[in-house]
């Protein structure tokens, strides 16, 4: 695997000029040293070590306005590129991309269990020596891993994955080793969430949070356009917030949490208990009696196919997804909030539910407007945002901010 330089690019006047070729390009020198504000001096030597880094070309000439045409420039997207992983409970996904967000191939490997650390760190190098090998002529800039669980970002340690029963794992320190480029290294949700904001297609918005409701709930949170851990890595587990004291056991321990009423374990639980009272339920056929095997993705399928009982829990589901909802944008007033995981899939279902709940409950007209939306980037989401962990800090230096 070819390793591009990626410390070199991280000074802030370099990662200035980059951000202005990537935002506004083709641009010229001169409009880059006007919007910026550095001096034009400054902008043409920069800019030629860029060119001769390959990561700027020359594109085109601009309009004159009385003298010779301006050259103008843009980023040099097919040059370098970005392997991006999502370290789950149960898969591995890895995706190749380049500088534009370009993906040029994706993989998945499934994880054994029981696994160690040092099983697990073999299996991450092997799925990214493995996408890496088929395009052995692409110049690899950075590796970045979202990893489910608990992360020190700092050092790039997986504190604990509850899916995998491991705890320490040195993540950035063995793959940095392995493969002598940078690696970025977040909770998953939190990578989801800056892939989010990176990719949008329309002008940014700077404080956005994506809530991803799966096994589990967690959410990142974008402000200012940088990903916000709190103090000590703890900020967006709002799966844990209590809204009912008389409810069920989380598996953290407490009474109520939001995770216990609108999780897809959550969800098939509520199915199966109504199942006692609603013996006619579609639903039953389609798992042969055996109520085990009922979870969420059931439910929604039985939904689709018009059984009353599951459209009536999804809608359910949908009006707590909309209370916690209205909690969060209470504190937080974010521009845009994106659901994803595996419960997004039911948002014919639940999304009308969500908006109608938080239009019913929103302090101000304002708030009972925010935005909401269910993620378009699909199972590899995780993976994407990994690789815009690295795009982030090429073009706009440090993405994460702390308490």
């Amino acid at each position: 695997m070819k390793k591009g330089s990626f410390q070199w690019m991280k000074s802030l006047n370099r990662t200035i000029i980059l951000n202005k070729i990537r935002t506004d390009g083709p641009i010229s020198r001169a409009q880059i040293a006007k919007e910026t504000k550095l001096t034009p001096p400054t902008v043409s030597s920069l800019v030629s070590e860029l060119i001769d880094k390959d990561l700027v070309i020359e594109s085109e000439q601009g309009e004159s306005i009385g003298g010779r045409k301006p050259t103008l420039l843009v980023i040099n997207s097919d040059r370098f590129y970005i392997i991006g992983l999502d370290v789950g409970a149960k898969k591995i996904r890895a995706i190749l991309i380049d500088l534009s967000g370009k993906t040029l191939d994706k993989t998945q490997t499934i994880i054994p269990k029981p696994i160690s650390n040092e099983d697990l760190l073999s299996l991450i190098k092997r799925t990214i020596s493995d996408l890496a090998s088929i395009h052995e002529t692409k110049e690899v800039i950075g590796i970045g891993v979202g990893m489910h669980g608990a992360v020190d970002v700092e050092t790039g340690t997986s504190l604990f994955a509850p899916g995998l029963n491991l705890r320490d794992i040195p993540i950035k320190k063995a793959l940095e080793a392995e493969y002598d480029v940078p690696v970025k290294i977040d909770n998953d949700v939190r990578a989801m969430a800056f892939g989010e904001y990176w990719f949008m297609e329309e002008k940014k918005d700077e404080n956005i949070v994506t809530v991803n409701i799966g096994i589990g709930v967690g959410a990142g949170i974008v402000l200012n356009g940088k990903i916000f851990h709190g103090k000590y890595d703890l900020a967006g587990e709002i799966g844990h917030m209590t809204v009912d004291l008389n409810g069920n056991q989380c598996s953290c321990g407490n009474i109520g949490c939001w995770q216990t009423l609108i999780s897809g374990p959550a969800i098939g639980e509520a199915a199966i208990k109504q199942l006692e009272l609603n013996p006619n339920s579609h639903l039953l056929d389609m798992i042969d009696g055996e109520k085990h095997k009922i979870e969420g993705k059931t439910v929604y399928e039985a939904a689709i196919a018009g059984d009353s009982l599951c459209i009536k829990i999804l809608e359910k589901t949908g009006e707590y997804i909309g209370i916690g909802l209205t909690n969060l944008i209470h504190i937080l007033n974010p521009s845009k909030i994106i659901i994803g995981g595996g419960v997004a899939n039911a948002s014919p279902i639940i999304l009308p539910k969500i908006k109608e709940t938080i239009a019913q409950r929103g302090l101000t007209n304002q708030a009972k407007a925010t935005p909401i939306y269910c993620s378009d980037l699909g199972s590899f989401g995780t993976a994407i945002g990994a690789c815009a962990l690295i795009l982030g800090e090429i073009f706009e230096g440090d993405v994460s901010v702390v308490g």
